[in-house]
């Protein structure tokens, strides 16, 4: 056979491949309008941690050398079309000055073709979500250094109030303009458990409660503090605001929250979270499929002294 028939017959599988990928994402489409109409009454659609089960699921049973980052991608895709059909979708990104970081981040999670506002300042990408002129916001993360930082804004119990849903990037690192960032995604949905989860947690506490008293607090009660980062108003406050992640998905109810709150005592004004994280994929997750050994080399044959 000519390099040309075998060319043409590799071609024509790979061909009726593409069909057969097609044929699947039409059927998985007429699927989605099914669970479009079952979730009719619901004003936002977006499921942050299913979509992240996706992909975890796709990526533990991936095998062959096609990339994972790239597999990651196009099931984005599939999950960014979904959300383009089952209702209005659309991002405000946070794009101070030429700082474009965050509006990559949002492109890369939501896809090119979602609507995507810019916004100069934090408190206006909470304000848009908040009054549903976008669905989701991207945000920096939280820093010691935060003068003003946009996560005390987040602090109410009202149930329609933004609440962080993801960390971006899922499967990263991202090449974004001005170097690598990471990015917390805010929307008034819940999240669920997914097995690979973080939460913030904040805690209005009275003044000159320190935060090692408020790590004691959550360690003892089995929430491990990942990181913390503290808020006051004024040359003299009548209270502190801490924002802690903590390692562990900690909804509303949790128990372990009541048992922070007896540890604290009467220092603690208020303790509520603010959402959480199904983990990124790091870079072992993300990394090549190990070939599999061949049959004599795992038997420990010598290949050519048989």
């Amino acid at each position: 056979m000519s390099l040309d028939q075998d060319l043409a017959s590799v071609r024509s599988e790979i061909d009726a491949i593409d069909d057969a990928i097609h044929d699947l994402i039409i059927r998985r489409t007429e699927l989605v309008e099914q669970v479009r109409v079952i979730k009719h009454d619901l004003p936002i659609k977006i499921q942050p941690s299913r979509e992240a089960e996706i992909v975890y699921r796709i990526v533990g049973r991936h095998r062959g050398p096609f990339p994972k980052p790239e597999l990651v991608a196009i099931w984005r895709q599939l999950i960014n079309a979904t959300l383009s059909f089952e209702g209005p979708f659309s991002v405000a990104a946070y794009m101070p000055d030429a700082d474009g970081r965050y509006w990559d981040l949002a492109r890369d999670q939501y896809g090119a073709y979602t609507p995507m506002t810019r916004h100069t300042s934090a408190r206006s990408v909470i304000e848009a979500v908040r009054r549903h002129e976008a669905i989701v916001g991207v945000l920096p993360l939280p820093g010691n250094d935060d003068v003003d930082p946009w996560w005390r804004h987040l602090v109410t119990g009202q149930p329609e109030a933004p609440r962080i849903i993801a960390k971006l990037p899922f499967a990263g690192p991202a090449s974004t303009r001005g170097g690598e960032a990471q990015a917390l995604v805010i929307c008034p949905v819940a999240v669920r458990p997914t097995g690979r989860d973080r939460t913030y947690i904040a805690a209005d506490v009275e003044a000159g409660t320190g935060a090692a008293r408020l790590a004691a607090a959550l360690d003892g009660a089995g929430l491990t503090p990942l990181a913390t980062f503290a808020w006051h108003e004024g040359e003299a406050p009548a209270s502190m605001l801490y924002l802690v992640e903590v390692a562990d998905f900690v909804g509303p109810g949790d128990l372990r929250l009541d048992a922070v709150g007896k540890a604290m005592g009467r220092s603690l004004n208020r303790l509520l979270t603010l959402g959480g994280y199904a983990e990124p994929l790091d870079a072992e997750a993300l990394g090549p499929v190990a070939r599999q050994a061949s049959a004599a080399t795992a038997t420990g044959v010598d290949a050519e002294a048989s």
